[in-house]
């Protein structure tokens, strides 16, 4: 059995399809206690290992002459979005020689401009056509909820012309609870 037959992929709009070699900014959700947040992490795409359900990248970046790496599954519910940055040019699928380089010898050459257009066109169309989803479900919505104000209207006015029993109207003021502004000059 395989994974691939009980799992249904479909692809992230907010994803792009980007190669090692690109330098991206994910957005990762964090959690802290009890509170979530969002955390940017942004470096360059040292590795994408594509195994459906499995699929996962590495992003590399040195902070404080320190090299970070940090993996992320491509399908998590975790990963907010991914935003190119900048298009690299690369001969290999694996950079890991990069954790050997300082400097300016740990450069990537820069990819052609189309791409990254492309790239970021991708992801625009992608939200796009998630924003119009939504449009159609709060239209849907809106026309069964005009139903439901009509059938309220014709309730309210059926309960308009009985008195309610449950209702009592408090006349005397006396019976009204004292306000605290009273309270606190009456203890002076």
């Amino acid at each position: 059995m395989d994974m691939k037959s009980f799992v249904k992929l479909k692809k992230n709009p907010k994803i792009p399809d980007f190669r090692p070699g690109d330098s991206v900014r994910v957005m990762a959700l964090v959690v802290e206690g009890e509170r979530e947040r969002v955390q940017a992490f942004e470096g360059v795409v040292i590795r994408k290992r594509r195994g459906g359900v499995n699929s996962n990248f590495t992003v590399r970046r040195v902070s404080h002459g320190i090299g970070v790496e940090r993996t992320f599954l491509l399908h998590s519910p975790r990963l907010e979005s991914v935003k190119v940055v900048r298009v690299g040019r690369v001969r290999r699928a694996k950079l890991y020689y990069l954790r050997q380089l300082v400097g300016k010898k740990a450069r990537i050459r820069a990819g052609s401009r189309e791409r990254f257009e492309e790239l970021t066109r991708e992801v625009a169309e992608g939200v796009a056509d998630e924003d119009i989803g939504a449009a159609d479900e709060l239209e849907v919505d809106a026309e069964v909820s005009e139903e439901e104000e009509a059938k309220g209207e014709a309730e309210g006015e059926a309960e308009a012309e009985e008195p309610a029993p449950d209702e009592e109207v408090k006349a005397d003021p006396e019976e009204a609870e004292p306000k605290p502004e009273e309270d606190k000059a009456s203890a002076e």
